[in-house]
């Protein structure tokens, strides 16, 4: 098997997540425990949220790549990171790491496509949702990625940076977030909602809300990062 590197803390909380559902992926119910090796650098969040906010992309993919470079001189043999956000710069970070990266949205989008689903919503921090990765990679195979209205976009905003992503996860926040899946699938007819932060799927843990599949992106990231490592011996 291939070693696994991860580039964590973006959030803290979903790293732990990934490297769980990586080690459950590999239980085989026969007490083998031939786990894979995995690497996780955690970088800041913080000091990479500092370069978003004041729009110092440059700076965001130096510090990134850099990450990935030390996962590479540790010995990983390819690479992921554990969020949604930092895909926005996946094509520059993925020209300068020297090793393959395996895209959170690639992965989304081939899984949504082999649902055969045509109008996924889309959950995420504002950077994300304001970005057009998603839909653009998404067009690519007919589908159109719906986001959320602006007011409702804000609210999921902050709602992650002063609780989901400190590990605060309440029922007040769970029924709102609910509430905005139901406005989307009665106004604007999603027929499946991805779950473009990795720390959703903390809070929402169902696979379905209102009728519709929910796309959840670590699950989903995860499965592709555990057939690369045992499909590249």
């Amino acid at each position: 098997m291939k070693k696994i590197g991860l580039i964590g803390g973006t959030g803290p909380e979903a790293t732990v997540d990934y490297y769980k559902a990586i080690i459950d992926s590999f239980k085989d119910g026969k007490g083998e425990m031939n786990y894979p090796e995995i690497i996780i650098y955690s970088v800041s969040l913080g000091k990479l949220m500092g370069f978003m906010r004041s729009g110092n992309y440059e700076s965001a993919i130096a510090y990134l790549s850099e990450a990935i470079a030390r996962l590479k001189d540790a010995g990983a043999d390819f690479a992921a990171i554990t969020a949604n956000t930092p895909h926005i710069f996946f094509d520059e970070i993925s020209g300068r790491a020297g090793l393959p990266l395996i895209s959170i949205v690639e992965a989304a989008r081939t899984e949504a496509f082999r649902r055969n689903l045509k109008r996924p919503g889309l959950f995420g921090t504002g950077f994300t949702m304001d970005a057009s990765f998603y839909p653009d990679s998404f067009r690519r195979k007919g589908m159109e990625v719906v986001l959320p209205a602006k007011e409702d976009r804000e609210l999921l905003h902050y709602k992650l940076f002063t609780e989901i992503e400190l590990g605060i996860f309440r029922d007040d926040t769970r029924d709102l977030l609910i509430s905005t899946i139901g406005k989307m699938v009665q106004q604007q007819q999603i027929d499946s909602l991805i779950l473009g932060c990795t720390e959703f799927p903390l809070i929402l843990a169902d696979p379905f809300y209102y009728g519709i599949p929910m796309l959840n992106t670590t699950r989903i990231h995860v499965d592709a990062l555990v057939a690369y490592c045992r499909e590249n011996p």
